[in-house]
């Protein structure tokens, strides 16, 4: 029902102004509370940080496994790709009570960025002196915590330890950010600091608040690595010790330094992989030299983390959690946020699952359950959820209808399409600046590729590819292609009877599989709706109707061929059911590509069985002209099928041939009924 059509029939419904006006209500009807409903039906914002202040984190969030485990302390490294929900973690866990210890956020900016890349220490690697610039952040971040935490939370004599980091932050021109409390430490004033502090450890720190007067009395004839490490020694002990003298370690929950965002100063360069290299080893450092009064939280987007290669690497291991969604997930993600939007707008309690798939949105889209419709056609990832459901309400509303509609969430498929496939080429211009090239090597086709069918296309576009990119010119070979479309979730492979995504850790493509799916997420906006770019069958125009007394087909021809037609017909059925047969059991094809070819062979029968029935209500029919097409059809349908590349696979080129070699049985059979005498064998 339309909102006009609500409006007109029910003139007692007011609006938000007039409601407890002193304007007395009538119990509204359904249509009335749907539309209520979908007024309020929202799925929240799709960044974490305007999701708390605006959207629906705090009444809506989920705590998964991923965020149990960042809380509990037993992972380190919250892995996910971009929108999968790191920030929602990082974000709620800033907030007041949700972690008992406290927690400072460290996001680095561009000028941050900037001055850890170029850091650099004579005698040390590059990761190696990047850790130490990184530790240095650290300790500062725990000494100003300290200073304000000491009064406020011990409430007793401020220790000597506490004292003196006071004065080495005062002596270091690093006392309290901007921020109050000191909650975050972000901005122009952290790329700042960060200048400052790299100038200080590559010369020299005002250690006299620890009892040093100059760091050369350190390490007198050190090279500049080793000083700037005993400096940032003595500084962290420093810092431990203030912790040990006010017993944070055993009073409350550890502090904890949340580092996100670091996607916005990374590029795909060896100076940005040393600076994550050295965020790693840093706070790996930090669990060793604070004890269990401090810990690191990292939030890294898995493209990133995926890409570095160094010596250490396999010591975090234990200290990964990966962030997978599934549909049963994402479906409570909807529902929390649905009924923490709705509230009691709808009325008949809570909104439960149900309710939300049966009252707000239609139960089923083109044949399937409606959430199973729209989680695989979007990234499993929070964010792709959000703006797909809230593009199905918007689209709703524009519509004028009281509830999300079937023809709705079609129309809403269509423009999410288009937005995931800019958004891909977005999340990774950096790594893969080429992505957006490869999309017409998928445009206006079948979603299923083989990979002789891609390497085909590829080769004709590669010299382009090369040009435009040349210094990706290794990574455009046909190998290097299908691991990058893996790899970002464009592609997906076959694997027995079911295709496998990439973009979460799955195993990569190895050389062997050779079958390939662009994810439904994709196909809309790419043209490739089909998973084979098979022609649809279109009967030809084979009847006409005449008059009573005009001459039949068995006055015209004698009654020795008056059977002939219906035989003929029947060869089309059984040459059809053959096909399907054959179809039924190759295996080898994906269960959509059979699915696609039994569909248009269906489309046969039907033509055929509707040509026989104009024939039985004696109407003038030209069977041999329907046979031929038929027999047309099925040769183009089994070349098509050959180019595409699956008659490589097991049982398919069965399919193909099946389908010719009935084509040209029909074909010869048609032409021995328009010319035969009637003794021709069928």
């Amino acid at each position: 029902m339309s909102s006009a059509r609500n409006c007109s029939a029910r003139a007692v419904v007011f609006s938000p102004c007039t409601q407890g006006a002193g304007v007395p209500e009538e119990p509204m009807m359904w249509g009335d509370v749907s539309m209520a409903a979908l007024d309020r039906l929202y799925f929240g914002r799709e960044d974490a940080e305007r999701d708390v202040t605006d959207g629906l984190l705090r009444e809506g969030f989920l705590p998964t496994a991923a965020f149990r485990a960042a809380l509990s302390g037993r992972k380190m490294l919250i892995i996910g790709r971009k929108g999968s929900g790191k920030s929602a973690i990082c974000v709620r866990l800033l907030e007041d009570g949700a972690h008992a210890g406290g927690a400072l956020l460290i996001t680095p900016d561009d000028a941050a960025g900037d001055e850890i890349r170029r850091f650099e220490l004579q005698g040390l690697a590059g990761a190696t002196a990047k850790s130490l610039i990184w530790r240095y952040v650290f300790a500062v971040h725990a000494a100003r915590h300290l200073v304000t935490h000491a009064r406020g939370a011990h409430g007793r004599r401020e220790p000597d330890s506490v004292k003196a980091l006071r004065r080495f932050l005062k002596q270091n021109d690093e006392e309290a950010a901007e921020m109050a409390g000191g909650a975050a430490l972000s901005g122009g004033r952290l790329g700042d600091r960060l200048t400052q502090s790299a100038r200080g450890l590559q010369t020299s720190l005002s250690l006299e608040a620890f009892g040093v007067r100059a760091a050369m009395d350190l390490v007198p004839s050190g090279s500049e690595g080793a000083r700037a490490a005993r400096q940032l020694e003595l500084v962290e002990h420093g810092v431990a010790r203030a912790f040990a003298d006010l017993g944070c370690a055993r009073a409350h929950a550890p502090l904890l330094l949340l580092i996100d965002q670091l996607e916005q100063v990374w590029s795909a360069e060896a100076d940005s992989n040393s600076m994550v290299v050295g965020l790693l080893l840093a706070a790996k450092h930090v669990a060793g030299a604070y004890g269990r009064a401090l810990r690191c939280l990292l939030f890294l987007r898995s493209d990133i983390y995926d890409s570095l290669s160094f010596g250490e690497g396999d010591k975090f291991r234990g200290d990964e959690v990966r962030i997978a969604w599934t549909e049963p997930a994402l479906r409570e993600l909807a529902r929390t946020r649905a009924a923490a939007s709705v509230g009691d707008a709808l009325g008949g309690g809570p909104l439960d699952d149900t309710r939300l798939w049966q009252e707000l949105f239609p139960p089923t889209v083109a044949g399937e359950p409606t959430p199973a419709y729209l989680f695989a056609r979007s990234l499993p990832r929070p964010r792709d959820a959000i703006q797909f459901l809230n593009l199905c309400r918007d689209t709703a509303a524009d519509n004028g209808h009281s509830r999300v509609e079937e023809s709705d969430v079609l129309q809403a498929t269509w423009q999410f399409s288009e937005w995931k496939l800019k958004d891909l080429v977005q999340e990774y211009l950096i790594a893969h600046p080429f992505l957006e090239r490869l999309y017409p090597l998928f445009q206006n086709t079948g979603y299923t590729v083989t990979r002789g069918v891609l390497g085909n296309r590829l080769d004709e576009a590669a010299p382009t590819l090369r040009r435009l990119f040349p210094a990706y010119a290794e990574s455009l070979d046909l190998t290097g292609v299908v691991d990058t479309l893996f790899a970002v979730g464009f592609l997906g492979v076959r694997r027995g009877n079911d295709v496998v995504y990439g973009g979460g850790g799955e195993l990569p493509v190895q050389p062997h599989e050779g079958e390939f799916h662009v994810h439904p997420c994709f196909r809309e906006a790419l043209g490739a709706t089909s998973p084979v770019d098979l022609r649809r069958y279109e009967p030809s125009v084979v009847v006409s109707r005449v008059g009573s007394g005009n001459i039949g087909y068995a006055q015209a021809h004698g009654r020795s061929l008056s059977v002939r037609p219906y035989e003929l017909l029947e060869l089309v059925t059984r040459s059809c059911r053959s096909v399907h047969g054959q179809v039924g059991r190759a295996v080898g094809l994906g269960h959509d590509v059979r699915d696609e070819i039994a569909g248009q062979v269906g489309r046969v029968l039907t033509d055929t069985a509707d040509v026989r029935a104009r024939l039985r209500a004696d109407e003038h029919v030209d069977v041999v002209e329907h046979v031929l097409t038929v027999a047309g059809y099925f040769t183009t349908l089994a070349a098509q099928l050959l180019a595409s590349g699956l008659d490589g696979a097991s049982g398919s080129d069965g399919v193909a041939h099946r389908i010719d070699d009935e084509a040209r049985r029909l074909r010869r059979l048609a032409g021995g009924a328009s010319g035969s005498t009637g003794d021709a064998h069928v």
